[in-house]
């Protein structure tokens, strides 16, 4: 068990990494990976201010671009990890992809739908169910959006001052 926890804990901080990405463009700090036998075949963060589009959450880039990698839009044997809970759609996108796993980081008190608000990803009455795991690095990636928010307050209200 320890293994696969050390795992989860690697590939997690990948998703990190791409969440930083988001931060670093001004986009909500949310990051994605998919891996299928060892490696990344899949990566994505928040686009949706940047790009204008709702769905380009980073589960949602992650599920397109491993679906290209692999050829196929059932990503059997993957398993993705992103730094909070999935939201209704991502969570959607998840069972019809047929992903195997999901390992998230911060639970999402207003959109979680892995457990939080409800568990659509393990809802019996779907042709598909996605084992869940929650809380790896939960601490680290609650804190880049706590992070992200304080300073998005503190430039609103420097900006209100002027």
């Amino acid at each position: 068990m320890m293994e696969m926890h050390g795992q989860h804990e690697t590939y997690m901080r990948a998703a990190i990494e791409e969440a930083k990405k988001a931060a670093a463009i001004g986009e909500v700090p949310i990051g994605a990976v998919i891996v299928r036998d060892g490696e990344i075949v899949g990566r994505g963060y928040n686009l949706r201010e940047t790009k204008k589009d709702p769905t380009l959450h980073a589960e949602m880039i992650a599920i397109r671009e491993a679906s290209a990698k692999l050829g196929g839009w059932r990503l059997i044997g993957c398993t993705l990890y992103v730094t909070l809970e999935p939201c209704p759609m991502c969570a959607g996108a998840i069972v019809q992809s047929r992903i195997e796993q999901v390992v998230y980081g911060a639970v999402d008190p207003k959109a979680g739908c892995a457990g939080t608000l409800m568990n659509l990803l393990e809802e019996p009455r779907f042709n598909h169910q996605v084992p869940v795991v929650e809380g790896v690095l939960a601490e680290e990636c609650g804190q880049l959006l706590k992070d992200f928010f304080r300073s998005l307050r503190k430039k609103r209200a420097s900006s209100a001052d002027e």
